[in-house]
């Protein structure tokens, strides 16, 4: 199976209802190496979407990986004022939109399992979840999140392929905890609307199967979300 010429594809029926009065808001969600920078790169490119990445530059990342009770709190905080500028241009804006990794990730996966390991504290947990609590009034809800799942070990292999050096000395115990939170987040917690993809089954990277199984399944909620407002 191969893609097939433009005109024709899944991506291309869908960017034919992109002319309804409302815009989408996909967001991807996922442990660290499932693939979620990569899935935005896809769909932008298949279906014209405005990327919003996670921020790779954060000063604090590097001294986080060697020292997670000193630096957990500034991490953290550093990315919830990104993710807020992210928010804020999306008011203003009038884009679809594909967002890598959301605000609720940074405040109930990893500010939480920091807190509950016991690696940042209860005084600092507090004070950011209140700063996330202020942010969040102004996040508008994904009108459809992709989460990707992925194992340990698939997680580990695509850390290492990506080759960052501040990734190295992430553990297996602590990605295990990570992905413990987000199926909770996901299967008990979050109201929205998702989409799974089991990253262990569907290597979008380096399978054009895969990735064209995906943009299938996305095109068919674009198309959903379009013909739903075109309806109100």
């Amino acid at each position: 199976m191969r893609f097939t010429e433009r005109g024709h594809t899944p991506a291309d029926r869908a960017r034919s209802c992109f002319s309804s009065r409302e815009n989408m808001y996909i967001a991807i969600a996922g442990n660290i190496g499932s693939g979620k920078t990569s899935l935005t790169e896809i769909l932008t490119r298949e279906f014209g979407f405005v990327a919003n990445y996670e921020d790779d530059n954060n000063p604090y990342i590097g001294d986080f990986y060697e020292d997670m009770n000193r630096w957990s709190f500034n991490l953290q905080i550093y990315f919830l004022g990104k993710r807020l500028n992210q928010v804020l241009a999306m008011i203003r804006g009038n884009q679809d939109i594909v967002q890598d990794r959301t605000v609720y990730e940074d405040a109930y996966i990893f500010a939480t399992n920091l807190h509950e390991s016991g690696l940042m504290s209860t005084q600092d947990f507090q004070t950011y979840m209140q700063i996330f609590e202020l942010s969040n009034g102004l996040a508008q809800k994904p009108d459809l999140l992709i989460y990707l799942r992925a194992s340990v070990p698939t997680l580990i292999s695509q850390i290492q392929r990506r080759g960052r050096a501040y990734e190295m000395s992430i553990s297996k115990d602590y990605l295990q905890r990570l992905n413990e939170r987000y199926n909770h987040w996901i299967e008990k917690l979050y109201p929205g609307e998702v989409m799974v993809v089991d990253v262990d089954q569907e290597d979008f990277v380096l399978s054009a199967d895969s990735r064209e199984r995906i943009v299938a399944q996305v095109a068919g909620r674009i198309q959903e979300f379009r013909l739903k407002n075109d309806n109100q």
